[in-house]
């Protein structure tokens, strides 16, 4: 890969950042532009299809109405794609996203007597704050510090959230959520891991079993379609047949639909939304921190992981991805995203290797798949809201199984006991405590841990085999 040359000083890097045509254009040349404009046209293309039902699923997972994930999906993508510092990077919802917004559309949402615009308000607002510390931490050269993280800690995060992913969307593929104006039941599946797993546990009785074998269906065709090519939309396919299962065939076995829980899905997609406080008194003021501190840390953190996975996956052998811009388009997502009917988004792993893989070339391929995904929406949002919450769920269970992979598990294995256990403590802990607890208890004791005790047992060594030598020659 080429050496890279990037600014060094925070002018420099400033006026890098408001450069649109930048070296990740590089490969769009008067030679092959129509090649590569028709390549990125199709990976686009590919990717809006996979994100439309997975952008639906994460909002839904997040405590968001279906069509806030296509908003932000596509917002996100043409924000990031303009002021970002990868060529391949696809920017949206992201599962790593889902415990920390769900918390707080919980906590000041209609589960807590509160309302989902005083939530998504609240939301927007730490959404704005930590877009600015992005943007600052751009500005002034922090990208490189995103890289300290060590791989144990990314791996059991990632394993950790795929695991609370899997267990909370169990009522929807048992077919057990039970909302009162729809079941008339006094029970209510909602809230956080924990909650979810005694209360799905508690209403095994009402199991649906025909939602089971629909989130199953779905789960298993996205699996296996896509292992046959990256250029069949397996999630898109999979939602259509079990809607349409659901609809005809299955139409009076009592399956919970979109439009069941959310109501009609508006295509009148460019809504602007306000920032606001509900109240502030100093446990709001502690809630602002947490949360900012989560969604720069995911920003940071998914967006470097993500960016530098996409070099090299694409081998890119020319400029690679210039970390400090991507945290300023971070920041800029962060802003703009949350105020036209989205929330917080990065750079989605999957997605990403879906572009690459459909013969993504440069950030084309990211406007292409923005404008297809809200195209499609738009014509088929009648459509969206007949589909069955099982397969929602199936759709995030398959989401969550490819989050997990054996070979980062081994890898993190093969540099000893102590990286593993940190990865096992990580893995353990985000789900069972929270998505900061986790991740920041973590980080503390493998910094004490290694820089302390391993360090010193590291010298202790190293003086013992010094002074054997000296005396057995």
């Amino acid at each position: 890969m080429k050496k890279n040359h990037f600014p060094t000083t925070p002018l420099g890097r400033l006026k890098l950042f408001f450069t649109f045509n930048d070296p990740r254009w590089e490969d769009l040349t008067k030679d092959n532009w129509v090649k590569t404009v028709y390549k990125d046209l199709s990976a686009g293309l590919i990717v809006a299809m996979t994100a439309i039902p997975m952008a639906m699923g994460f909002a839904m997972a997040m405590g968001m109405r279906p069509e806030h994930g296509i908003v932000a999906g596509a917002i996100a993508c043409v924000i990031g794609r303009t002021f970002g510092g990868s060529k391949y990077q696809v920017y949206g919802p992201t599962a790593a996203f889902i415990p920390v917004i769900a918390a707080l559309i919980t906590k000041y949402g209609p589960a807590s007597g509160g309302t989902l615009e005083t939530a998504h308000g609240f939301l927007i607002l730490v959404s704005i704050i930590s877009g600015l510390i992005l943007i600052a931490m751009g500005i002034f050269g922090f990208g490189k510090y995103a890289k300290l993280v060590p791989n144990s800690i990314i791996v059991g995060f990632t394993v950790g959230i795929a695991v609370a992913i899997a267990l909370t969307n169990l009522e929807d593929i048992l077919g057990i959520e039970s909302f009162k104006d729809f079941l008339g039941q006094d029970e209510d599946i909602q809230g956080g891991l924990m909650h979810n797993i005694n209360a799905a546990i508690h209403n095994l009785d009402k199991i649906n079993l025909w939602s089971v074998l629909l989130g199953v269906l779905t789960f298993a065709l996205a699996k296996i379609l896509l292992r046959i090519s990256v250029f069949i939309p397996g999630p898109v396919i999979a939602m259509a047949a079990t809607t349409i299962l659901s609809a005809t065939l299955l139409g009076d076995k009592n399956i919970i639909l979109v439009k069941d829980l959310y109501g009609s899905i508006p295509n009148n997609f460019f809504v602007f939304t306000a920032p606001s406080m509900p109240g502030f008194n100093f446990n709001v003021l502690l809630d602002i921190l947490y949360f900012v501190c989560a969604i720069v840390f995911v920003s940071g953190v998914e967006s470097i992981l993500c960016s530098s996975m996409a070099d090299r996956l694409a081998k890119n052998n020319r400029t690679p991805f210039n970390p400090d811009k991507e945290f300023f388009g971070q920041g800029m997502v962060q802003i703009i995203t949350p105020l036209i009917q989205g929330f917080p988004c990065t750079g989605a792993l999957a997605r990403t290797a879906t572009s690459i893989k459909a013969g993504a070339q440069t950030p084309l391929a990211g406007y292409f798949k923005a404008i297809l995904k809200l195209s499609m929406a738009f014509y088929l949002a009648q459509y969206l809201e007949l589909i069955p919450m099982a397969s929602i769920g199936g759709i995030l269970v398959w989401v969550a199984s490819n989050m997990i992979k054996v070979s980062e598990i081994k890898e993190v294995k093969q540099h000893g006991k102590f990286e593993f256990m940190v990865m096992i403590y990580t893995a353990i802990m985000v789900p069972v405590t929270n998505f900061l607890t986790g991740v920041l208890s973590a980080l503390i004791i493998y910094f004490v841990i290694k820089k302390l005790f391993l360090r010193n047992r590291s010298e202790t060594n190293t003086v013992k085999e010094e002074e054997e030598e000296e005396v057995f020659g």
